[in-house]
């Protein structure tokens, strides 16, 4: 059932009793650099979200993830992520000391500035209301036709009782544990009327729903930020909200436009035009390289051209290609997969090729015994992208939805419900891009039918010999059995 809230004071009280509650049974602590130095750990509450941290094939990542281990790199110390389920947790968490920051998508707002102290912005957003297409568009707040829910204590609850002012019938409901990624899917699947949630996650979310509208903008431009607890330090040297100001301020913009691009970016649509570029660099560019594509397929029973292609699709065969996040090269491997693959220097072509030719071999071998070709390698090529784990995750959904999980067209339909909190939340692995995984492979598909076209032939799959040796060389003892679906 909906009720009716209080006025916005409530809001501060709420949020002051629970820090109040939960100081009572922890010892915060002040906001020290030298201690975070000396302990040698950032711990940084946060959601399950694509605008804030997931787990990705090479760790935790997201648009605010990603700053915030560049900022614990940049102290020398391992970022500890404790997730929550909303941003009202991750307030209370950073007030009441058990964490050292709040980075949960966090609004700046009143309610909030009254316990915490927010940092320079990361990020600008509005709110808006959103519903589903086929819903019918509210004219404005005193026309909703169905249950309003916002996050409970959350800067959506916030603006909604501001807005009552002008708005005396409005109600909605605050449901507790439960973050704003959640209840869009719950709109998205006819759950839920409206929802309240920053424009940088709607817009995130429609990549994979066609039926998620905008209806109106509730707010102007609103900041995020990461909240920290007020330091009670006297020097401002030793306080760490003035080291993750400090570091804000001297972050190029550049190198900001480079995460929120990777993170919010719109993906390339233009085929036509994509192929236009394919066919210049295959005759600019893939002959430096094709060797090295060839005699690395061979060694480990690939075929050539989709090996180039997975590096196109990286790197566009760029071998100074480079991300905010430390992965590079031709392959475009992380420094975890390079040292596994024992390539010691990303940059060199030769070696990034190699390095990625053997870890899609070792994902090939990887998979179930159940997937045979072409979905084993479709298959494959998802976890490349986005790690055996979630691929494994999607296998799953696939399969309690009464599809076969050895199908890449099952699959390949499952994965982006890992972008989808109803879905997620119960996953191994949480949330996952799962939309680009299928861009990924799609991509590489036509990136690989282009290259059998113009390098005038047709694809020769391996032979039993060569797979085996393929496998034989791929192996790595450490490597444990590949999953099966739970």
């Amino acid at each position: 059932m909906m009720r009716r809230l209080r006025p916005l004071r409530t809001h501060r009280v709420v949020l002051t009793a629970l820090v109040l509650a939960m100081l009572s049974t922890c010892s915060p602590k002040p906001g020290s650099l030298t201690r975070v130095i000396e302990g040698g750990v950032l711990r940084v509450a946060t959601t399950n979200s694509p605008t804030t941290c997931y787990d990705g094939p090479a760790g935790p990542t997201g648009y605010e993830c990603d700053l915030l281990r560049a900022f614990a790199e940049s102290i020398g110390v391992k970022l500890q992520l404790v997730y929550v389920a909303n941003g009202a947790q991750a307030v209370v968490r950073v007030a009441s000391g058990q964490v050292d920051i709040g980075a949960a998508g966090l609004n700046v707002t009143p309610a909030y500035g009254a316990i915490v102290r927010f940092t320079r912005p990361v990020q600008t957003v509005r709110q808006q209301l959103v519903y589903r297409a086929d819903r019918g568009k509210p004219a404005d707040l005193d026309h909703l036709d169905g249950q309003l829910a916002v996050p409970a204590g959350s800067s959506m609850a916030e603006r909604l009782a501001q807005m009552r002012i002008k708005h005396p019938d409005l109600i909605w409901l605050e449901v507790p544990d439960a973050g704003a990624n959640d209840l869009i899917s719950r709109v998205v699947d006819g759950e839920l009327a409206y929802t309240v949630a920053n424009s940088d996650l709607i817009a995130i979310n429609q990549r994979t729903s066609t039926r998620l509208r905008v209806a109106f903008d509730l707010s102007g431009t609103e900041n995020v930020a990461w909240a920290l607890a007020p330091t009670t330090d006297a020097k401002a040297r030793d306080s760490l909200f003035a080291a993750v100001q400090n570091w804000l301020q001297a972050l190029p913009e550049k190198e900001l436009a480079r995460v929120r691009d990777r993170h919010f970016g719109k993906f390339e649509n233009d085929e036509y035009q994509g192929v236009v570029r394919l066919v210049a660099d295959a005759e600019e560019r893939l002959p430096k390289y094709r060797q090295f594509f060839e005699d690395a397929a061979e060694r480990y029973g690939l075929d050539w051209r989709a090996l180039a292609a997975v590096g196109y699709q990286e790197s566009k065969w760029n071998p100074d290609a480079v991300s905010f996040t430390g992965v590079r090269g031709i392959m475009m491997l992380t420094l975890d997969t390079a040292e596994h693959m024992d390539v010691t220097d990303r940059e060199d072509p030769r070696q990034s090729i190699e390095g990625g030719a053997r870890y899609l071999a070792q994902l090939l071998r990887k998979m179930p015994p159940g997937v045979s070709d072409p979905d084993r390698t479709w298959m494959a090529l998802a976890a490349y992208n986005q790690g055996l784990g979630h691929l494994e995750d999607a296998r799953v959904l696939a399969q309690k939805a009464g599809k076969n999980p050895n199908r890449w067209d099952d699959v390949r339909a499952a994965l982006p419900l890992l972008a989808q909190e109803r879905w997620y939340v119960d996953t191994r692995h949480g949330y996952a891009r799962g939309g680009e995984a299928v861009h990924f492979v799609d991509n590489v598909r036509s990136y690989y039918d282009l290259l059998a076209w113009v390098t005038g032939g047709r694809s020769v799959a391996p032979s039993p010999a060569a797979q085996a040796a393929a496998v034989k060389s791929a192996s790595d003892p450490q490597d444990g059995p590949a999953e099966g679906v739970r």
